[in-house]
């Protein structure tokens, strides 16, 4: 047996829905269908993409999951879930692709039985990576931790994604301002005007610049705001 060396402090965590404690762990004895169920709602949960689903090619391909379980153990697994309900699957030309029996998996399953949706047209699905924690981020990027900046960077962990604090420090630090408050500006406008959504890639670099030194400006006027 390989010893577990603990959970950290660094690493993103998945949400598990209490119907999983409730109704569907007292029911699995199946090991492979209880890891094979586990890891789809991982990678799934993880997903950035409005369609998510897994192929049974981009489970197989995941060698650190797959040194646990053979092929016949994950296929045996696959089906399992499916005829529990846990898992949807259906087939299209591209292949079999799994969805989590959810309001947004069933959706999604759906416009793909109707042909609204096409698998060829979905992005690749990888394993989530595990990313820095915001205290190393801000150490290797800004500077020192503080007492009042850890409190200020615990506040940001729970109101922002990981992805935007990571980019608003590259961004900070693009431009030279190596400080809180103007990383706390970036998240702000971000929040208030949305992510880049109505923003052409082509110039958003020159606009973001531009709104983010109006946002630092502003919240130093009036920090309470």
């Amino acid at each position: 047996m390989t010893s577990f060396k603990g959970f950290t402090d660094s690493e993103s965590f998945t949400q598990v829905p209490d119907s999983f404690f409730r109704d569907l762990l007292t029911g699995i004895d199946n090991l492979a269908e209880l890891k094979v169920t586990l890891y789809v709602l991982w990678r799934i949960t993880h997903m950035e993409s409005q369609f998510r689903s897994l192929c049974r090619s981009e489970i197989a391909e995941d060698d650190p999951f797959m040194s646990s379980l053979s092929t016949t153990e994950l296929d045996s697994g696959l089906e399992k879930a499916v005829q529990r309900g846990s898992l949807l699957r259906v087939e299209s030309p591209e292949g079999g692709f799994y969805f989590l029996n959810s309001p947004r998996g069933r959706a999604n399953a759906e416009a793909m039985k109707k042909g609204d949706w096409r698998a060829s047209a979905r992005s690749n699905s990888t394993p989530p990576v595990e990313r820095p924690n915001i205290y190393k981020l801000y150490e290797q990027n800004i500077g020192p931790l503080t007492p009042l900046i850890a409190d200020a960077l615990k506040e940001a962990e729970a109101e922002y994604p990981p992805e935007w604090i990571e980019e608003a420090l590259d961004e900070a630090v693009r431009r030279n301002k190596r400080n809180w408050k103007y990383v706390e500006a970036i998240l702000r406008g971000w929040k208030e005007e949305g992510r880049g959504k109505e923003q052409n890639r082509q110039n958003a670099e020159e606009l973001r610049g531009r709104d983010v030194e109006k946002l630092v400006e502003e919240f130093r006027k009036h920090p309470g705001k």
